[in-house]
């Protein structure tokens, strides 16, 4: 395999600093070590590896954007991470993409103070609860948490709000410190946002079990039954869904690029597979639809790659809306679930046990095509975009 070109055949990460090039390697070495060798068998346990956590905070990649990283550099942060294990990159995700960059963007000064440095160095971890148990594509309307402020008991020391209702696969929400729960003022109607000690009384969590993707990732229900929060945890910036929007813009966008980070993932197993794997006296790599295959996954990769980069330049000018970000999305992940069928494939038997870790990388492959908006949500998105006309009830 030495020589051989990498899956970044146009070299988009040329584009990167002398210094980001040079933390990017230090991630890989990081991965290398500490993660390509275990997380086949964390992902068949379905346990997290907390352990790795302190290390993980070593390099420093918390929110790299606030950081003074490019956007392309934190794009790659998630797609070198997903190529080695997708389930580490969606923790590091959630965690630093949502709840860390929620902090940053509608955090007060004193939340800020009290969360940020131990949410950065990972000495806390966080969730992120929106999605609900009836509620996913349609959660903005159909919320049906909710929030009521109530005045101060003699145990609350100052106002405070009462949050019933229920929220369903919430990454890391077995082991979190704290949880953003969105909820439905029940006064006005209007969305807000809480900080969630996931110990107050109340609140409950279970790990949804059974998953065929993603296993790593502890998913969890989370029901809340007069779960009482400060008015001092209420994020105060937050009065309305259209206030989450950019938010959830750049979640959505890392998504993508862990649509990128899958294919590269497929494309190394698979051209190693193919260059090592002898059939009919030669190597699978002699044979022409087998380099064919090869090559389909490569433009597909690379197609996605160059997508996400223009993306990135668009976030670097404070440009690219909704429905740019969408058409991403869902092409990438539309690219994805080609590429990775196509190296299942080419595996043939061994592509569907994890030993080889391709079966993985198929099965994380499902779960990055439906989260962030499935493919069709984002389609639609696009479709209003082009025609003026909603397609969404």
């Amino acid at each position: 395999m030495a020589g051989l070109p990498t899956a970044d055949f146009f070299d988009f990460e040329s584009l990167l600093s002398a210094v980001e090039r040079a933390k990017l390697a230090e991630l890989r070495e990081f991965l290398a070590a500490e993660v390509a060798p275990f997380a086949t068998d964390w992902w068949n346990k379905a346990e997290f590896p907390a352990h790795i956590l302190p290390k993980l905070a070593g390099l420093e990649l918390s929110a790299p954007a606030q950081r003074g990283y490019s956007h392309l550099f934190a794009g790659l942060v998630i797609a070198e991470m997903t190529r080695v294990d997708t389930s580490l990159a969606t923790f590091f995700l959630v965690h630093h993409d949502l709840f860390v960059e929620s902090l940053y963007a509608f955090g007060s000064a004193e939340q800020k103070g009290r969360l940020l440095e131990d949410a950065a160095g990972l000495r806390t971890t966080g969730a992120f609860a929106l999605t609900e148990p009836d509620h996913g594509s349609d959660v903005a309307g159909g919320m049906e948490t909710r929030a009521r402020r109530v005045p101060a008991s003699a145990d609350d020391g100052g106002d405070c709000w009462v949050l019933n209702g229920a929220k369903r696969w919430i990454g890391n929400g077995t082991f979190c410190d704290y949880m953003l729960v969105w909820a439905r003022d029940e006064a006005d109607g209007g969305i807000r946002g809480f900080i969630v000690d996931a110990k107050l009384p109340g609140l409950s969590r279970s790990k949804i079990e059974n998953k065929i993707a993603l296993r790593t990732v502890q998913n969890a229900d989370i029901v809340f039954e007069d779960v009482r929060v400060a008015e001092a945890d209420r994020f105060a910036g937050i009065n309305s869904f259209e206030d989450t929007n950019e938010l959830l813009r750049g979640s959505r966008i890392m998504v993508a690029w862990q649509a990128v980070g899958q294919q590269l993932a497929a494309f190394d197993v698979a051209r190693q597979y193919a260059v090592e794997r002898r059939q009919f006296g030669r190597p699978l790599a002699k044979f022409q639809l087998v380099q064919q295959q090869l090559v389909t996954m490569l433009g597909n990769a690379v197609a996605s790659m160059g997508m996400m980069v223009r993306i990135a330049q668009l976030q670097e000018q404070g440009a690219g809306d909704m429905a740019q970000v969408s058409l991403a999305k869902s092409y990438v992940s539309a690219r994805m679930r080609e590429t990775v069928a196509m190296g299942r494939s080419l595996l043939g038997g061994n592509g569907i046990v994890t030993d080889y870790r391709m079966a993985k990388i198929f099965s994380d492959a499902e779960a990055i095509y439906t989260y962030e908006g499935s493919f069709e949500i984002n389609t639609l998105i696009v479709g209003r975009a082009v025609t003026g006309v909603s397609a969404i009830v």
